[in-house]
């Protein structure tokens, strides 16, 4: 192991968790409490043999071990000492990933703290925007949002799920289903394997929702204003938390999923994964990307799905010894804010900050239904191929309200030639290449017209008689 500072801190932590003295984990490991000393302070490796040892006799995931996680935590918590409120410390990177590499226990409490820090300033906004408005300010104080909480659910699978995977396999081959008869077969098998009947409503009828399920009666109503491809998909899902339900409860038995509203809400997400590999099986559906180099409308053509929907299946080919290219994706809305993300690329996403507004996923709303091409550049010079392109979402007739969205995919650029969409594109040009940011607080790029705040090192210094590409960027003095 080459870096023993970070696997040793966390053979700390881990002993510390389990409430054992060095004494106690150097007997079950074989070795002296010296040698175990000497390996909590970075001083000696943790070797193969050694990490064998931790994962069996405390049945511990290897993953628990593994850098990524390291890396999102000091995303993390660059981001979150980027907040203003730090800024007369003068913290520096390096501060921070000391922490996090030395202490990870105490810099994941940091991050709990933060995170509340976050939720209340959101409360508070919230609470003093109700009272300008008179509101009678029912209901309770905000906690984590239950998305965030879910988020990290999928990010640490990585957004694979297997035991799902073959719950749809099976039922594809116990149900026969093929691409042409899916809608017809789902139906069946609802009433054939758990009694429930299937009724097409009127708008009107559904109150607001597409799909409604009377668990007393056995009856399931989707609104007649969904496509094909849509209620297929409520169909699957459905079937998925009928058939799939004791698979769903366990994978919800996370202790980071903290409130009703997290565990229902990360139902419904392993609900629509089901529903995904269900329409799409995962063999033929990664051979048919390889095959049409990851066209994503022809995909959707192909396999009756909508773009985003293919997009996501795409994030999930991550089955060990058959995956396809590692892909990130974002929804964002016209506002900015993002309500679905997920990186197998590495990129990073901001979390308690504003988004970067050179991504094209923005771009993607100038130019409605069309897709968008970035090759983009991040401040840590990693670089990633990046298409995009709008969705609209509306349940209803000409008097319903339409939700235009953005959606992103994309992964690091090494993978673009293996995508129809990079065919052209001189990929080592750099002049073509767009330098993005996280967030306008952890970018060092002081040339951008659109940075809307100062970076975390660089205090604002303001001259009322120069103006610079932006308000925020620092001015060369004049000789």
């Amino acid at each position: 192991m080459t870096d023993a500072p970070r696997l040793g801190a966390k053979v700390r932590a881990l002993r510390r968790q389990r409430r054992m003295s060095q004494v106690e984990l150097a007997e079950r490991l074989g070795i002296s409490a010296s040698y175990l000393n000497l390996i909590e302070h970075g001083r000696r490796p943790l070797t193969a043999p050694l990490l064998i040892k931790l994962a069996r006799n405390f049945e511990l995931d290897l993953e628990t071990l593994a850098a990524e996680g390291d890396d999102r935590l000091v995303a993390d918590l660059l981001e979150a000492f980027s907040d203003p409120i730090f800024e007369a410390h003068g913290l520096t990177n390096a501060d921070v990933r000391e922490l996090a590499a030395h202490s990870p226990s105490m810099a994941s409490a940091v991050m709990t703290m933060y995170r509340a820090l976050a939720e209340a300033r959101l409360s508070s906004e919230s609470l003093a925007e109700r009272v300008s408005l008179q509101d009678d300010l029912p209901g309770p104080a905000v906690s984590r949002m239950p998305s965030e909480e879910v988020t990290d659910v999928l990010q640490r699978h990585l957004n694979y799920f297997p035991d799902l995977e073959e719950g749809a396999e099976r039922l594809r081959r116990d149900a026969r289903l093929t691409d042409d008869n899916v809608m017809t077969e789902l139906m069946r098998h609802l009433e054939g394997a758990h009694g429930v009947a299937v009724r097409i409503d009127t708008v009107g009828s559904m109150n607001g929702a597409v799909r409604r399920y009377d668990a007393r009666r056995r009856v399931l109503r989707l609104s007649e204003a969904l496509g094909p491809r849509s209620r297929c998909f409520q169909l699957a899902h459905q079937v998925g938390l009928l058939a799939q339900g004791d698979v769903i409860d366990r994978l919800v038995a996370d202790e980071t999923l903290t409130s009703e509203a997290s565990l229902a809400l990360c139902r419904v997400a392993l609900a629509n994964y089901f529903a995904s590999a269900l329409m799409m099986p995962y063999e033929p559906f990664l051979a048919a990307a390889r095959a049409e180099r990851y066209d994503v409308e022809l995909l959707g053509h192909r396999f009756r799905a909508s773009f985003e929907q293919i997009c996501h299946r795409l994030t999930t080919l991550q089955r060990p010894g058959a995956s396809g290219i590692p892909f990130h994706m974002l929804r964002v809305d016209i506002a900015g804010n993002l309500s679905k993300r997920f990186s197998a690329s590495g990129i990073r996403f901001a979390r308690f900050s504003g988004a970067c507004p050179r991504w094209n996923v923005f771009q993607a709303f100038l130019t409605p239904d069309r897709i968008c091409l970035q090759v983009s550049r991040m401040p840590d010079g990693r670089t990633y191929f990046c298409i995009a392109r709008t969705v609209t979402k509306g349940s209803g007739g000409f008097r319903s309200p339409k939700a235009i969205l953005a959606v992103g995919l994309g992964c690091d650029v090494q993978y673009a030639r293996e995508m129809v969409y990079a065919d052209g594109l001189d990929l080592a040009d750099d002049t073509a290449i767009v330098p993005v940011g996280v967030t306008c607080r952890l970018c060092e790029r002081m040339d951008c017209e659109q940075r809307a705040v100062p970076p975390l090192e660089h205090p604002l210094a303001v001259d009322e008689n120069v103006r610079g590409v932006s308000f925020y960027a620092p001015l060369a003095a004049q000789e």
